[in-house]
């Protein structure tokens, strides 16, 4: 009996290939994937109050190759975020499928309601479900909808400053001015200002370090120290290094300055910047300020300290786009558990600029927060005064002819300096603190053993660790010396 092989159908007919994606096609591909990993990290981080980093930051990192397209359709879907989310219950497609994906699928909404209209499987359904929004919100067309959701506009002049490593800055104003209108900062040396929304981030001057993009009132902090060229500085919370390199460039490239970063995500950025820069005089390291000996050698001719460290960030909501998170939105900035960070941030600053003041050969200090909390500004320095005083330092004028100064809430308020959100479009802080010529430290205030006799100081030396952590002050008691002794430091080799 003859067999009969079936005629086996040609792979061509019984798979259709798939048609290959464009150019545009690819490019939205990987810019929705590229905008839900940022948009990821930027919900997480608003959702428990600890953001890694900006907005702005997170899609300009090296990582995102589309970064115009992946930065416009983030800040966009943060924008439409709360209709976005109306739309998807009333939809019902977050089910058990989508939930791990839930920031791509708040992209993809985006794209199909407000942008390209791309037709997916869900976008009727999706489009109904926004026609009973409307009628929910009693409203008729999709644009009274979006100024319901409206956020205000916080725009404000482009600011850039002149690396004067790289370049002078009449040569950088002939250069600009072929693109854009510019005119000198009448405020702060190298400074120049722009329209608002110029975008420079892929411009020659930008990429290779001759600029660098930074705002007004964050360029007054390391010009209000102003290292002498040659002195040895200290950046004691460095990261992501915009002052770090605006000190190299002010010392003219002269001396040494430190730049301590403790955050192990964020040091990379500030060596990143450290290069970018050019400057030779920087030692970037990895360690934890407050672990810093000021009497070991490599810290102990240190004359400036510019102390910057962790804050609420409330005065640079414009600059970092928090107004676009849900948190910003709900009104969750007053609710009981950022008192609690405020609290828990003053407490670090107050360690930290503590600290600084322990530094024999310090001359200048600089604290400053990007934060319009009181807590976190006058209350710090007021609470420091007495320590400060006992080591030979008062409060310094910063920027005389500058308008706004602090709260009038402590002695000496009419020295420090503020900018407002709303009126500079950021709000800063910066105190100054200068020693005077033949200060003498107050024996019961200061920290080290210099005031102790001889023969209290060789018991000192002959108790154990843990002996001497017992009989230090308080505030350098407990648990803070317990993890300021357990922080190792490394150098950061830059090349």
């Amino acid at each position: 009996m003859a067999r009969f092989k079936a005629k086996q159908p040609s792979s061509g007919a019984a798979e259709k290939k798939k048609p290959r994606m464009s150019n545009a096609e690819r490019s939205a591909y990987f810019s929705r994937r590229e905008a839900a990993k940022v948009l990821r990290s930027v919900l997480q981080g608003d959702a428990h109050r600890r953001a890694v980093a900006s907005i702005k930051s997170l899609v300009y990192s090296p990582s995102i190759k589309n970064k115009k397209a992946t930065f416009a359709l983030v800040c966009q879907t943060l924008k439409h975020l709360p209709i976005i989310k109306d739309v998807l219950e009333g939809a019902n497609i977050l089910n058990s499928r989508w939930k791990r994906q839930v920031e791509l699928v708040y992209i993809i909404t985006y794209d199909i309601l407000f942008a390209e209209k791309f037709l997916l499987q869900r976008k009727a359904s999706l489009q109904s479900a926004l026609a009973r929004l409307l009628v929910r919100k009693k409203m008729k067309r999709i644009e009274d909808l979006l100024d319901h959701y409206q956020t205000p506009d916080v725009s404000k002049p482009r600011y850039v400053r002149v690396n004067t490593l790289k370049l002078d800055v009449d040569s950088a104003l002939i250069e600009l001015r072929k693109q854009y209108m510019v005119e000198k900062d009448d405020l702060v040396p190298d400074l120049l200002k722009l329209p608002p929304k110029c975008d420079l981030h892929d411009h020659p001057l930008v990429m290779n370090g001759s600029v660098f993009m930074q705002g007004k009132a964050s360029s007054m902090v390391a010009a209000a120290l102003d290292p002498e060229p040659g002195w040895e500085v200290l950046d004691a919370c460095a990261a992501p290094g915009n002052k770090t390199v605006h000190l190299a460039a002010l010392m003219r490239g002269k001396g040494k300055v430190i730049a301590c970063e403790l955050n192990k995500e964020r040091i990379k950025r500030l060596a990143d910047t450290v290069r970018l820069s050019g400057a030779c005089n920087i030692e970037v390291f990895h360690s934890d300020f407050l672990s810093l000996d000021p009497k070991d050698p490599p810290y102990s001719k240190v004359r400036a300290i510019l102390l910057d460290p962790s804050c609420s960030g409330s005065g640079t909501v414009a600059e970092r786009l928090d107004h676009l998170l849900p948190s910003h939105a709900a009104g969750l900035s007053a609710n009981v558990d950022e008192t609690e960070r405020l609290t828990k941030l003053a407490s670090f600053q107050k360690k930290a600029l503590t600290h600084a003041l322990c530094f024999p050969q310090a001359e200048r200090i600089v604290y400053s927060t990007c934060s319009i909390h009181q807590i976190e500004n006058e209350d710090v320095v007021k609470s420091i005064l007495p320590l400060a005083a006992s080591h030979g330092f008062r409060l310094a004028t910063p920027f005389p002819q500058w308008h706004r100064r602090g709260l009038p809430v402590l002695e000496g308020f009419e020295h420090l300096l503020r900018t407002d959100p709303v009126e500079d479009k950021e709000g800063f802080f910066i105190a100054l603190f200068i020693k005077e010529e033949g200060s003498v430290i107050h024996p019961l205030l200061s920290p080290d053993s210099s005031h102790l006799s001889r023969v209290e100081r060789t018991k000192r030396k002959n108790l154990s660790k843990k002996e001497a952590r017992i009989i230090m002050p308080t505030l350098f008691g407990g648990m803070f010396k317990m993890f300021l002794y357990s922080k190792p430091c490394f150098r950061v080799n830059l090349k």
